[in-house]
């Protein structure tokens, strides 16, 4: 599961982890601190500038930051994540350091965050006793750019290191081809070469994961030495790479920044340039990108028209001043679309708030962007540090339908504003094709459908077997999963609302159907443990079908599904039988991998 394109960092929100947060003061802190926080105040000593966003009251998990030292060497991210994860620690990013005997960790709230440094500070792993600390946070990266680049300027007298004298300065490219490179780095690549690219990507991962399964389970050393023989060293077969239908125009849902244009015209809505922490906030309009669709492009046209009609300011990253901050437009098949304007109000009354939602929906119903195609649209609050997840900023739905509706494969699907669909609709009726294929289903079959999202995937398989049961995190989604099995006039399929870690066990000890197949489709950072841990421990699931957005990021779930039993992993071990990938991403290097993996079966095993 993934909304993704060519450049994450360009198409997504503001990230406020790209820029954090300063670390509130408390009695911890007089602990005796590290180099790395000594050199961190001295810096922000000498400028305070640099911590600034510290009076903001946005979250960042930089705020909720220690720094563990003294780890074993050869310590890897997914060792320390699993050790945390052992202390009932769940946290929001790891960065090791130093070779790798030191790390910073964040965490989404206080609480997470003293509880790590009362765990963890003085207990012993792998013969290193681990040191707890508070960290300092990173400093606002534009503004040490900025800071930089003025004592390089001082000191090369004052001029500016970019500045070139006369007939030194090198032709610029365009703006739409600078964000095409950055957005659809492939643009230019023909399809064909693209595909090939992203299959020796595919062998690679395949190739690696048979390493992998040989030096974790030596008891598949005779299979997979045959598998390698017959399959260039990886551990399975792979299929021919499935395209696109459809190579540009195909996202259905982009997520666009509202800040300073690239070429100097303010209020533009379009793609950032650069990474913040690259030191550039300048977006570029979509007009010259091929992935955006013709209707998506039409509404960030009516609605870049409108917010520079209006006397509110763009939000700045920088100074967290402003307001306009994100257009989310999604749009189908059936040419409905749903734009979602992110907006910070700052200190604005509630008076002046209503008044700019009354213009934007009479602009939209009945204005100029009458014509604009929106027949949903919200206005979302931003500006309160209450947690990470988009999903939980207030969402207002300002005029039109709450939802809009999706055709795929012959069904229909109810989309609101925060739930997850694939954002290349055909490609993902050719992916969803593939693992109905692969399930190898019969009207005897149960189908455990985890990280479901709207439910497209147990939805399109529901006719050929008995039940299907689908398990998401969202619960907006759960609620659109629930209206798409009625409106397809299913009665089989039934939806769990929750981690998949916590509902997965329960759902699974629950079944007594010797017919159980379970397909996930998790989002990047792959399933959790636990998941993992019940898929192993179920041994009437004999098949599972891992679609994998990020297969480099999901390869730890694969090498726990296939690993010898322990006394941490019970049950017989799965193995890869079949592999293929789906470009649902043309122009950009992602794309989608299913692996089918089956039980290993030590009765019969040859």
């Amino acid at each position: 599961m993934a909304d993704v394109s060519g450049s994450p960092a360009a198409i997504d929100p503001p990230s406020k982890e790209e820029k954090p947060d300063d670390l509130p003061q408390d009695s911890k802190s007089d602990a005796v601190k590290s180099d790395v926080q000594a050199e961190g105040e001295s810096e922000a000593a000498s400028d305070p500038g640099m911590y600034r966003y510290i009076k903001e009251d946005l979250f960042t998990s930089e705020i909720y930051k220690v720094e563990i030292r003294n780890l074993p060497k050869f310590v890897g991210f997914n060792d320390l994540k699993k050790f945390l994860a052992k202390h009932s620690l769940n946290p929001h990013k790891i960065k090791l350091l130093g070779r790798q005997t030191f790390a910073f960790v964040t965490f989404k709230n206080e609480e997470e965050r003293d509880k790590a440094m009362k765990v963890v500070h003085g207990v012993q792993w792998k013969g290193q006793v681990l040191s707890v600390r508070l960290a300092k946070p990173k400093v606002d990266p534009i503004l040490r750019k900025r800071k930089q680049q003025q004592e390089e300027g001082e000191g090369a007298g004052g001029q500016p290191p970019s500045k070139r004298s006369e007939g030194d300065e090198e032709e610029e490219e365009p703006l739409g081809v600078q964000i095409a490179n950055v957005v659809t780095p492939l643009w230019n690549v023909p399809y064909e070469e693209q595909l090939k690219r992203k299959e020796q990507e595919v062998v690679a991962v395949l190739q690696r994961l048979a390493k992998e399964i040989g030096s974790t389970n030596k008891a598949m050393l005779p299979w997979l030495f045959a598998q390698k023989g017959k399959y260039n060293n990886m551990c399975c077969p792979l299929e021919a790479i499935r395209p696109s239908p459809a190579q540009t125009e195909y996202r259905n849902k982009c997520e666009f920044l509202i800040s300073k244009g690239a070429d100097g015209e303010d209020k533009t809505i379009g793609f950032r340039l650069g990474k913040y922490k690259g030191g550039s906030c300048a977006v570029v309009g979509p007009a010259d990108t091929c992935h955006v669709s013709a209707e998506a492009k039409r509404v960030v046209g009516e609605f870049q028209k409108f917010i520079r009609t209006t006397p509110y300011s763009v939000y700045s990253p920088e100074t967290y001043e402003g307001h306009w901050k994100q257009l989310t437009v999604r749009t189908t098949r059936t040419k409905q679309a749903m734009a979602m304007v992110f907006f910070n109000p700052q200190k604005l009354e509630e008076e002046e708030l209503g008044a700019l939602k009354s213009s934007m929906k009479e602009y939209f119903t009945e204005g100029e962007g009458k014509d604009s195609g929106i027949i949903s649209l919200y206005f979302v609050r931003e500006g309160q540090r209450t947690s990470p997840n988009i999903e939980d900023l207030p969402c207002e739905l300002v005029a039109g339908e709450s939802c809009i509706h999706e055709e795929l494969l012959g069904l229909k699907f109810r989309i609101s504003p925060h739930s997850f669909f694939q954002v290349n609709t055909g490609a993902a009726e050719v992916l969803y094709s593939a693992v109905g294929e692969w399930a190898q289903l019969d009207q005897d079959s149960t189908v455990l459908d985890v990280c479901c999202g709207t439910g497209t995937i147990g939805i399109s398989l529901a006719q050929r077997v008995k039940k299907v049961i689908g398990i998401e995190l969202c619960h907006e989604a759960v609620e659109d999963a629930k209206v798409n099995a009625q409106l397809n006039g299913l009665s089989n399929v039934e939806f769990h609302c929750g981690k998949a870690e916590d509902v997965f066990p329960n759902v699974l000890n629950a079944l007594v159907s010797p017919n159980v197949t379970a397909i996930v489709d998790p989002p990047r950072a792959g399933l959790h443990s636990k998941v993992i841990l019940a898929i192993r421990r179920a041994q009437h699931l004999k098949r599972l079908v891992y679609v994998a957005c990020n297969a480099k990021a999901a390869m730890t779930n694969f090498i726990d599904l296939c690993r010898a039993p322990s006394n941490r992993v019970h049950g017989a071990p799965f193995r890869p039988v079949r592999a293929m990938a789906v470009d649902l991403f043309p122009q950009t290097m992602h794309m989608e991998i299913i692996l089918l993996l089956e039980r290993v079966d030590y009765d019969s095993q040859q």
